[in-house]
């Protein structure tokens, strides 16, 4: 059993990090907490409008401060932007404050759940695969360094990929406080 006080969802985009999250934070009983979306209400800005106006590195650095004091607390899901693990501080941090699960996904899948999504500032460019190709040789040596556990989510639903990740969950994480 590795215990730690929440559970974090790692992986690139479309791999179903918002949506697993939320069902297996229902199962577990956590609070379900969407990086990005605590960027967008901490900002006042959506993610495209803070890339426009402050480019990849400033929506870094508001994404590092956000998923430090998310971490600060305890009994949650925290489902990360697909480059959290970008940042060598963020990989520390939520190997200390939470049991990491990698939802792995192909880049063919990701094209295909991704194909109609205008909202994603990097991948805005006529050469989708090629830019995911590239994202994921570069990110998945970094997913794996802080997984705990990883889902392939390309053969299932979502309802199977959480329901496959609750079994294995039960056996190898617990919840556990943070210490005063």
């Amino acid at each position: 059993m590795n215990p730690a006080p929440n559970l974090v969802l790692v992986g690139p985009m479309g791999a179903g990090k918002t949506c697993i999250g939320r069902r297996l934070a229902e199962r577990f009983g956590l609070h379900f907490v969407d990086v990005d979306q605590a960027i967008v209400d901490d900002t006042g800005s959506s993610i495209p409008a803070i890339f426009d106006n402050i480019g990849e590195a400033g929506f870094r650095a508001h994404e590092k401060r956000v998923l430090a004091g998310l971490l600060e607390r305890s009994g949650q899901l925290v489902s990360t932007g697909g480059g959290a693990v970008l940042d060598a501080d963020n990989r520390e941090l939520i190997g200390q404050r939470g049991f990491v699960v990698y939802l792995r996904v192909s880049v063919a899948s990701q094209l295909q759940r991704l194909q109609r999504d205008r909202n994603r500032p990097l991948l805005q460019r006529e050469d989708r695969a090629q830019v995911l190709q590239e994202m994921a040789a570069f990110r998945d040596p970094l997913y794996h360094q802080v997984a705990d556990m990883i889902v392939d989510t390309d053969l299932y639903s979502p309802a199977e990929a959480t329901a496959h990740a609750v079994v294995r969950l039960a056996a190898l994480w617990q919840i556990s406080e943070l210490p005063a």
